[in-house]
């Protein structure tokens, strides 16, 4: 699935997206400046959370939390080795029920497991993202 959306209509994407997701585990590719960070701020309120979202560049990991479940979201940017994941616990947050979005997945996919949904975002203007969906796959 394909959706070119503005950025004053993401409250309602990602609305629909939770809505319709049928795996907790989310992948998030694109750009610099493509949008993962700002969708996941729209996705965490959209799963009822009032938690101020930041990204975890430099912390690796933050911690949201719903009226009925956590969110974590990882920022793998800046990680080098899979060492340094396996140092935090990586695989004890793959395996919990919590929501677990990943940005910049690329250094963990051997790890990922077979049921996720991967995020594509590609900025066409200052107004405009493309998200491409695919869900049950999140390798690039």
């Amino acid at each position: 699935m394909e959706t070119v959306y503005k950025l004053q209509e993401i409250n309602q994407v990602a609305q629909n997206i939770v809505a319709s997701l049928g795996t907790k585990v989310l992948c998030f590719y694109g750009d610099m400046g493509s949008g993962k960070t700002t969708f996941i701020k729209a996705l965490v309120s959209a799963l009822g959370s009032i938690d101020t979202v930041s990204s975890p560049t430099f912390s690796i990991v933050n911690e949201y939390r719903t009226p009925t479940d956590t969110i974590f979201h990882f920022d793998l940017y800046r990680v080098k080795d899979i060492e340094e994941l396996y140092q935090i616990g990586i695989e004890d947050y793959l395996e919990s029920d919590a929501w677990i979005f990943i940005e910049w997945p690329q250094v963990i996919e051997d790890l990922l497991p077979e049921t996720c949904t991967a995020f594509h975002f590609t900025a066409i203007d200052k107004e405009h993202r493309s998200l491409k969906l695919t869900e049950n796959y999140c390798l690039t």
